[in-house]
């Protein structure tokens, strides 16, 4: 087992790690800018270390500052969260040159499900089902253009490189491709240094299904289930919950199979995600995988009752994946919200300012991941998640009650808050009979009373 582990985040997901880290008796190393100095993961690691100043490019994603703050400290091992670092092969690569063991995939594993194109490619050899759609890296708008005629309208762009909804547009028609394809290939351009971009058959109506995998050193591969992250907003996550109200135990089964498949065939290590859409008909198709823990993986551990963190820093270690009988079932039903600076009824323009009043919800199977507390800044210079709230109970219809009481008791005073979105998606009748897809909240109607 890791002796000491530098955790390379910041915020909610360093708190959360370095919380496992010392169930396992295992010391840690927080990192953070000059903003973050006042976070609670510098607070509760064992050793912090300032790398830099605000900017993420000087400080949380500047590799050779990373190592040399796990240097000396004599770290023996890197944890990289989610976000910044976490799926860079290069910075796998960079840890296990300089006698880091990088808990997570190894580059080859990060690049390969990194490129979209290829990762659907190595999806589909390995038996799982992926979205119809043009082989390869489009060539030109003129190229789209055929694949599209065959394949029937509507269709999806996306970028090769792409995460977080960028470099992806919808064509409804075909007269709309050529601009939406400038616009998709500077946005991937800008934002990930490489424009490439593919062609998939839309999917209309879907929901966004996703398998959390955990994969050892000996070629044991286990799934922990489904989580359903159908309500989001621009292609970011709000709300997840798991199981799906949409999926059986049938489907689960035929997804999980499909998620091991899809692990085992790259000779995966560590948590990951596979992420699938599922049509209308229950057709379920390879969206892409995701390599690293999530930002939505309490939903799973309060159905399971497993720690994925201290599973994942175990299996990297060489430990065996836990050894789950086949009758494996969740327990009850988990709904997570993430808090976020940000003001709803002005299109949520972010509010990164001074928390004056924070008081969390508690009671039985209520759960608060968050950093922030009465009297922390809100730094501009990051996403702007406050925390988030986690509910556990019986069955959906509990948990959704539970979610709204814990809303309710939740006081974040100084910013603006998604908190009253949430409300209002937990009243929703469309919601609480579990009739929703991903397009849920284009329609959305939210108002302050």
């Amino acid at each position: 087992m890791f002796k000491k582990i530098l955790i390379a985040n910041r915020g909610e997901i360093a708190l959360r790690v370095i919380r496992a880290c010392h169930e396992l008796n295992i010391k840690t190393v927080a990192i953070y800018s000059s903003a973050d100095e006042l976070s609670l993961h510098v607070k509760f690691a064992d050793e912090a270390v300032c790398i830099g100043p605000p900017s993420s490019k000087d400080s949380y994603l500047n590799i050779p500052r990373i190592i040399a703050a796990g240097e000396i400290t004599n770290a023996d091992a890197i944890h990289p969260g989610y976000g910044f670092l976490s799926e860079s092969a290069e910075f796998s690569k960079i840890c296990s040159e300089n006698g880091f063991h990088f808990i997570g995939p190894d580059p080859k594993m990060i690049e390969l499900m990194g490129d979209k194109a290829t990762a659907k490619k190595t999806m589909e050899s390995a038996g799982v089902p992926v979205v119809p759609g043009g082989e390869g890296i489009l060539s030109s708008p003129e190229e789209a253009r055929e694949i599209a005629q065959e394949m029937g309208y509507p269709i999806m762009l996306k970028a090769t490189a792409g995460g977080g909804g960028r470099g992806m547009r919808l064509v409804n028609k075909e007269k709309e491709l050529n601009d939406l394809y400038d616009v998709a290939y500077q946005e991937a351009l800008n934002g990930f240094g490489n424009g490439d971009l593919y062609i998939e058959k839309f999917i209309q109506e879907p929901r966004h299904i996703e398998i959390q995998i955990l994969a050892d050193t000996m070629g044991n591969v286990i799934h922990f289930g489904e989580r359903d992250c159908s309500i989001q907003r621009r292609h970011q996550k709000l709300i997840e919950e798991s199981p799906s109200p949409a999926v059986d135990d049938m489907l689960r089964s035929k997804m999980g199979e499909a998620a091991i498949a899809g692990a085992k065939a790259i000779n995966y290590v560590g948590v990951g995600t596979i992420e699938f859409l599922l049509d209308i008909d229950k057709n379920f198709y390879f969206m892409e995988m995701n390599t690293r823990i999530q930002v939505e993986h309490p939903v799973t551990e309060m159905v399971t009752g497993v720690d994925l963190i201290k599973q994942q820093i175990r299996v990297h270690a060489g430990q065996k994946c836990p050894d789950y009988s086949s009758n494996y079932k969740l327990r009850g039903h988990s709904i997570e919200c993430r808090i976020n600076a940000e003001d709803p009824s002005n299109d949520f323009m972010p509010s990164p300012k001074k928390i004056t009043n924070f008081h969390m919800p508690g009671g039985k199977g209520v759960r608060i991941d968050s950093h922030a507390y009465t009297g922390y800044e809100i730094p501009t210079h990051y996403d702007s998640m406050i925390g988030k709230l986690i509910v556990h109970a019986k069955n959906r219809d509990r948990a959704i009650n539970r979610m709204q009481r814990a809303l309710e008791e939740t006081i974040i005073e100084g910013p603006k808050t998604t908190i009253p979105y949430h409300q209002k998606i937990m009243e929703n009748d469309d919601f609480r009979s579990g009739n929703f897809d991903t397009g849920f909240l284009e329609n959305f109607k939210f108002k302050l009373k």
